[in-house]
């Protein structure tokens, strides 16, 4: 561990410090990705909508792993902890229930309420994380309290943020129940969903080689859900794709959700899933903005509700800072330590080997050339993008194009800070 910590030293940068980071990104990445998703409203099926979107988080998962590590080196990982392979599946079957339930949810109340209710999955994670893992063991009182009662306070300001829109719309109507049910099955599925990734990570798993093998048990999750649910082969998902200017949005929405969710593997990786999942899920601050500065759904809020607005920021910006601030102390890292441990000798790994990667300081051993079927993968992806967006279609749906543009630049920004970061202090392991 010596190297590591000498590494640290030498880029000026704690793993703390990059998880929060990462978190704080992956906030930003998947506040914005939820905003396609706002098609449901149009008319279109929410399993239309799901396979669709995870039809691009499938194209965008393969293309990110081989432009930054290459297959060679993503399948030599898989390889040397086959045992993972299952747990990614399991996370990727999962995730596609909670998101096929998450529109659901959208098309029954509203982003902005079913927003804040799924976002309870941090606390489903926190206990988890808690119970499976032992995070937090040997933490002293006050970071106890900075990362509990951070989390619920995130929690609490997602509820304020969701309230503050709920003036005036009819959505919530005969079929609020059922969306409210929906968006709390999403919560539950996803809370569920981070255990394989924090196994993957005291593992020494990357999560670029973690989330090749996840993008698969998604995909053909909501294939299966499509085909039993929704008509089979005479699903409406299938007649979308005869509509490219309205599926180039899906697939845009799972391009910009894997680049969140990939920060926010980091963060699990870095802070542990107490902490990670929490801080990504700032991104109710960023899906209100989404919804209220792009789609109007403040138009016309009166003062009460600002006032929500206003309070629930605070409230969630106080947590995630207390957060943010609760570096693990020596105690805490000898738990984690032997939750690794006990990880290596349940499966056979070289403990040390493991210890190093977990903590961004990647052994050697690993080829990361690229070949052809690299750059074909990256090129039949851009293509099929670039197809997609050449027949777009302004979506029918009232957007200010300003704010779009504003939060379009937002979203750069983060991204080029939050991979500057992970590539400088860890070369994206």
């Amino acid at each position: 561990m010596a190297n590591v910590v000498e590494k640290a030293k030498q880029h000026g940068l704690s793993l703390h410090g990059l998880g929060v980071i990462c978190g704080l990104t992956a906030g930003v990445w998947l506040g914005a990705a939820e905003a396609p998703t706002k098609l449901v409203n149009t008319g279109l099926s929410p399993f239309a909508v799901s396979l669709c979107m995870v039809a691009g988080v499938f194209t965008a998962r393969w293309t990110f792993p081989t432009l930054l590590k290459g297959t060679g080196y993503v399948f030599t990982d898989l390889m040397e902890k086959k045992h993972l392979i299952v747990w990614a599946l399991l996370a990727g079957a999962l995730w596609a229930v909670a998101n096929t339930l998450t529109v659901f949810a959208i098309r029954d109340v509203g982003l902005a309420v079913a927003f804040p209710l799924w976002n309870a999955n941090s606390l489903i994670g926190l206990f988890w994380g808690r119970v499976l893992f032992k995070e937090l063991e040997g933490a002293n009182a006050g970071n106890i309290s900075k990362v509990v009662l951070g989390s619920v306070a995130i929690v609490i300001a997602a509820v304020m943020l969701g309230f503050s829109t709920i003036h005036g719309q009819t959505a919530a109507g005969q079929h609020a129940v059922r969306g409210i049910l929906a968006a709390a099955g999403a919560s539950l599925m996803w809370g569920t969903m981070y255990v394989p990734y924090r196994k993957a990570y005291i593992s020494g798993m990357n999560p670029l080689s973690f989330v090749t093998a996840f993008t698969v048990g998604e995909l053909g999750t909501v294939l299966g859900l499509t085909l039993a649910l929704d008509g089979g082969l005479h699903s409406p998902a299938f007649a979308l794709l005869h509509q490219p200017g309205l599926v180039f949005w899906l697939f845009l929405g799972g391009f910009v959700w894997v680049i969140g969710d990939l920060f926010q593997q980091f963060a699990a990786k870095y802070l542990g899933i107490g902490r990670g999942i929490p801080l990504s899920n700032t991104n109710q601050l960023w899906g209100l903005a989404w919804g209220a500065l792009v789609f109007g759904e403040l138009a016309g809020a009166d003062t009460r509700h600002r006032l929500l607005v206003i309070a629930g920021s605070l409230i969630m910006i106080l947590g995630a800072l207390a957060i943010g601030t609760a570096v693990a102390s020596a105690r805490e890292h000898t738990s984690n330590n032997e939750a690794v441990l006990r990880e290596c000798e349940r499966y056979g790994l070289d403990y040390n080997r493991t210890l190093a990667a977990q903590a961004g300081d990647e052994f050697g051993g690993r080829d990361e050339r690229r070949r052809w079927w690299d750059y074909a993968i990256v090129a039949a992806a851009t293509g099929v993008f670039l197809w997609l967006g050449a027949q777009a279609v302004v979506p029918p749906l009232e957007m200010d194009m300003r704010w779009v543009a504003g939060l379009g630049v937002v979203l750069v920004v983060s991204l080029v800070a939050g991979g500057w970061s992970l590539w400088r202090r860890t070369r994206f392991c």
